[in-house]
């Protein structure tokens, strides 16, 4: 990096981003167009000086990531993508928010737009991602070049990130920001937009603490700068600015930076400058011709282009190619020093499993007995530690809960810096593969979601289930990003006992299944639930997946046994079956699968011949063929009944008109687990008294 001048054609092509920001707002006639105008020229400072990228590759390996957490001044980043050559182009801009086939959506869409790195619009959670990113960097570095002075190794890079006053009231950011400290993520820098307003009006009505000390008690290094001059005149200082990073990245090469820049929103539109009508409005018109007149623009022209200042800020891509070029030497000459680490690096990248995956479930299935009895998080627990054996980029965790979702892999190192030793957890190293979060379910989802992003690594993370609520914000971006974050969430329903109703889910299957492109799984026994894992990992498409395991033991099943490979993977299979066409359906997931196939017995010894059907996953089932799901679930048989511990509102698509649901429609209850079932009628007898309720209205019909 060398020293930052800026030229007259940078002021240029600073004043172009302005106007090109305004006048993509007011095109589609709603959006945010106050901070784009203000953050031009740090976002222009970053990508044209301190941001390591080549537009034209945005997937290099060796880029740094830069993460724009206030999604909402989404054309910040857009019109630095448009200068530095990413393939967006002016009708994009002028096409912002326009449609389905838009690539400048309102706020930045994952996999839509070359060189975004993460969908953000939800406030904190980008900045929270972010430090997942370094959380990748640094762990995927240790795989494959441990050895290597991190500055040396073309695993190496740096994530920046901007964020504003919306981002840091987000309780996110702090639980984040905190954990980021205490690694060290020396790679990270935040650029704090301090604008003072927000829709409402001020911020000094709701931000009134210093920030900057408050991230100096996390651990942070802090530094601020200001282009409102002492006397009340404003100076875009782009060198000035420039100077408080490169001092930032000197002075702090092992904690995160907050670098906090006093900026006035919209500034310098007449009218709309520090102005909250310009945060989430478009300006107008008689305010865009007023900003293009005072930056020497037609009023009179949309989208006018300044062609020399975009010739220049262009030239950022061939030092990018010249970036490229030489990481390029610096990864061939690792790839020759270590044939084994970069047969791992291929793997990874084409997103492979590792020889001996199958075997190692297959080897644990061997161990597991029919009929004793085994919670699905402890048989979860078994699987994870079984494939962490041939599967070196598995890694993860739990928001303090290790023990009880069985997370923890055993003879792992603890991911931190060395010094943050503890007497339960004395063996640390900055590679370390078993991750510990806290109290901090939210901050486990986006960061994990982060290193996803950010790396080839493959992270978990569990909770209870009832914490799952916490966690929900980063669940919902993980499945529209689609992105495949393994969600590991243990004490599945009022078997969890004696904590009560606060810890005991009733109503979360239901709203986890109601989000769309995520795929929920709640396995049987031990068997399920490594066949569950197997089919996660092996599956074509990237969506997120929750297992939903139990606390209490549960006994492993003879048919699962011999039908869970085949029937798993399908979501909802034929568990036990009869003779010739059933009279009644039992449909049971999780720990009620054991209730139907105890009440087919029942119905049996009383000639009702009832079919079990064991459905893990409803969304695996509903991605197979009609044939199949006809065969499994045959139209012509009417009665039916779902078993499963929690409000029955996804089952009625199944149950049709004579379906009976044997659910729980109300809080927990105090008493032990099993006490529980019996009194919200979770029983076998249930099961039976309702498919003889079923196959009566049937009847009747």
């Amino acid at each position: 990096m060398t020293e930052f001048k800026e030229t007259e054609l940078d002021e240029r092509a600073i004043k172009l981003a302005k106007v090109l920001s305004a006048d993509a707002v007011e095109k589609a006639g709603s959006g945010h167009p106050g901070s784009p105008v203000s953050l031009a020229p740090i976002a222009y400072t970053l990508y044209q000086h301190f941001i390591k990228h080549d537009p034209n590759d945005p997937n290099w390996e060796g880029r740094d990531r830069f993460i724009l957490s206030g999604g909402h001044a989404s054309l910040t980043q857009y019109v630095q993508l448009y200068f530095s050559g990413y393939g967006l182009t002016l009708d994009d801009l002028k096409h912002f928010r326009g449609g389905a086939d838009t690539r400048t959506p309102g706020h930045p869409e994952y996999g839509l737009t070359p060189g975004i790195e993460m969908t953000t619009g939800p406030l904190g959670q980008g900045f929270a991602s972010a430090i997942g990113f370094a959380y990748g960097e640094r762990f995927q570095r240790g795989l494959l070049d441990p050895e290597t002075k991190k500055e040396d190794s073309p695993f190496y890079h740096k994530i920046w990130a901007i964020c504003g006053e919306g981002d840091i009231e987000e309780g996110i950011s702090g639980e984040a920001a905190a954990l980021a400290a205490n690694q060290k993520l020396g790679n990270l820098t935040v650029i704090f937009d301090a604008n003072r307003i927000q829709i409402e009006g001020d911020t000094n009505l709701v931000l009134a603490e210093d920030v900057l000390k408050r991230f100096q008690a996390y651990g942070w290094y802090t530094d601020e700068f200001s282009f409102i001059q002492p006397d009340g005149s404003y100076k875009e200082d782009v060198e000035g600015l420039a100077d408080v990073i490169a001092k930032a990245e000197a002075a702090a090469p092992d904690q995160p930076k907050l670098i906090k820049v006093h900026t006035l929103i919209a500034w310098p539109t007449p009218g709309k400058t520090n102005d909250p009508s310009s945060h989430g409005s478009k300006l107008g018109a008689e305010a865009v011709a007023g900003l293009k007149k005072v930056l020497g623009y037609d009023p009179e022209k949309s989208f006018e282009i300044d062609e020399e200042a975009l010739a220049h800020a262009r030239k950022v891509a061939e030092r990018g190619l010249e970036a490229h070029k030489e990481w390029d030497e610096k990864f061939d000459a690792w790839r020759k020093a270590n044939p084994d680490k970069a047969a791992l690096y291929d793997r990874l990248k084409a997103g492979e499993l590792p020889e001996g995956f199958d075997k190692a479930i297959d080897d644990l299935e061997a161990t597991f007995e029919i009929g004793k009895g085994v919670a699905t998080r402890g048989a979860s627990g078994s699987v994870l530690n079984a494939i962490a054996a041939v599967m070196p980029e598995l890694w993860g965790g739990s928001a303090d809960l290790g023990g009880s979702n069985k997370t923890d892999l055993k003879g792992a190192a603890t991911f931190a810096p060395e010094g943050n030793e503890t007497k339960q957890w004395p063996v640390v190293s900055p590679f370390g593969r078993q991750l510990h979060f806290g109290v901090r379910e939210f901050t486990m989802g986006t960061i994990t979601n982060g290193i996803l992003l950010g790396s080839h690594t493959r992270p978990f993370g569990g909770t209870f289930f009832m914490f799952s609520d916490y966690e929900r914000p980063a669940v919902r971006l993980a499945a529209l990003m689609e992105i495949p974050n393994l969600f590991v969430w243990t004490h599945d329903s009022v078997a969890v006992g004696e904590d009560g109703p606060t810890h005991q889910p009733i109503e979360h299957l239901a709203a986890f299944r109601a989000m769309p492109q995520l795929e929920v799984v709640r396995p049987a026994d031990a068997f399920e639930t490594a066949e569950a894992y197997r089919y996660f990992f092996e599956k074509k498409n990237t969506l997120p997946t929750a297992m939903v395991l139990t606390r209490q033991g549960v006994p492993v099943l003879a048919e699962t046994a011999a039908k869970a490979k085949e029937g798993v993977k399908r979501g909802a299979y034929v568990l036990v079956d009869t003779e010739g066409t059933p009279d009644v359906l039992l449909l049971a997931t999780g720990s009620e699968v054991q209730l139907a196939v105890s009440a087919a017995k029942t119905l049996a010894d009383e000639g009702i011949k009832a079919r079990v059907v064991s459905v893990p996953s409803l969304e695996w089932f509903e991605e197979q063929d009609e044939d199949y799901k006809e065969s499994v679930l045959p139209a012509a048989v009417k009665a039916r009944v779902s078993v499963e511990a929690g409000v029955a509102m996804p089952w009625y698509k199944y149950l049709g008109s004579y379906g009976k649901p044997v659910s729980i429609e109300q809080f927990g209850l105090q008493g032990s687990g099993s006490q529980n079932l019996i009194d919200l009628g979770i029983t076998a007898e249930h099961v039976v008294d309702a498919a003889k309720a079923s196959i009566a209205e049937v009847q009747a019909a």
